[in-house]
């Protein structure tokens, strides 16, 4: 890293990816130019956070020398600041490079800077920033992640080269299947902690003197994610579907419908999505598979009953 030229780059957006990455950009020896926000009191918070004095609520304040300007925003706003960013005269467009951070949008978001010259792409980070967490607390998680991004050639190449200085990679996402990358994100990271969620209201049932879910369930939990890192979801499946057993299966359907009926949509949802993944894993047949199917659609016809019951 320090045999490469610094960059100064501008943040426009002062919440948590700004801030984050930002941070990660300054501690590999580059520059923030400038942070912009619409409120002058976050601009200021994030400027202390990443050594910025220059901080404003106005594009203009983004110093000609700048090399990226990073948008980091949220989606709904970065058309309109780039339309205002290709609007301040006094930026070498053709030096500049401009990306934003959205999942959803492509490159084509910012084509007001790419007809003034400007290289510009997609640069979403593949990693979560919930609101509620400080930025320094998620610093060390938005390390060495993927950055989901689209543009030209030269557009990407300065995508890699902008990732290298914040100790990331890139997948090049085709544009017309933006949207279809955005929501894996959303499996990724929303789903799995709704998974989690469930899983507490489950535990909450249980009566133990054990407080802590995550802390009882969390070697589990971590031996199934490592077990589908060295293998696959197929190879790492098991449980009572993978083996076929559908008198388990019951089981846990009668005993949602005793004491958790709202859960029912969820498990056997899940269920019939893992009667999948064990077909394909070969550990049931047909004749197994059938069986799980009729079973678990028998429970989820008895929904309406059981809400009228609750």
């Amino acid at each position: 890293m320090s045999r490469q030229r610094k960059w100064n780059i501008a943040i426009v957006g002062a919440g948590k990816v700004g801030s984050v990455l930002g941070k990660i950009l300054v501690e590999n020896g580059n520059t923030i130019s400038c942070v912009v926000s619409r409120s002058k009191v976050s601009a200021r918070k994030a400027g202390r956070f990443l050594r910025c004095k220059n901080v404003s609520d106005s594009l203009s304040a983004i110093p000609s020398q700048t090399d990226i300007v990073y948008i980091t925003t949220p989606h709904s706003a970065v058309q309109d600041v780039a339309t205002a960013l290709s609007q301040v005269e006094r930026l070498p467009f053709r030096r500049l490079s401009v990306c934003h951070a959205s999942g959803m949008l492509t490159s084509d978001v910012l084509e007001p800077l790419r007809r003034k010259g400007a290289t510009v792409f997609s640069f979403h980070p593949l990693q979560t920033f919930p609101r509620n967490f400080e930025p320094r607390a998620i610093v060390e998680r938005a390390r060495g992640i993927y950055y989901g991004v689209d543009g030209e050639p030269v557009a990407v190449r300065k995508a890699k080269a902008f990732a290298s200085r914040l100790e990331g990679k890139v997948i090049v996402i085709p544009p017309e299947l933006r949207t279809l990358y955005h929501a894996a994100c959303v499996v990724a990271s929303n789903h799995v902690t709704t998974l989690l969620w469930t899983l507490e209201l489950m535990f909450d049932r249980l009566r133990t003197t054990e407080r802590d879910f995550f802390r009882v369930f969390k070697p589990i939990i971590m031996a199934t994610l490592h077990n589908n890192e060295m293998t696959s979801p197929a190879r790492a499946l098991s449980g009572p579907i993978a083996r076929g057993g559908v008198e388990t299966v019951r089981d846990h359907l009668v005993a949602l419908r005793d004491h958790v009926p709202a859960l029912i949509p969820y498990f056997a949802t899940m269920s019939l999505e893992t009667v999948k993944l064990a077909i394909a894993k070969g550990s049931i047949d047909s004749r197994q598979a059938d069986a799980l199917i009729h079973l678990i659609h028998s429970y989820q016809s008895l929904l309406p009953t059981l809400q009228e019951k609750n």
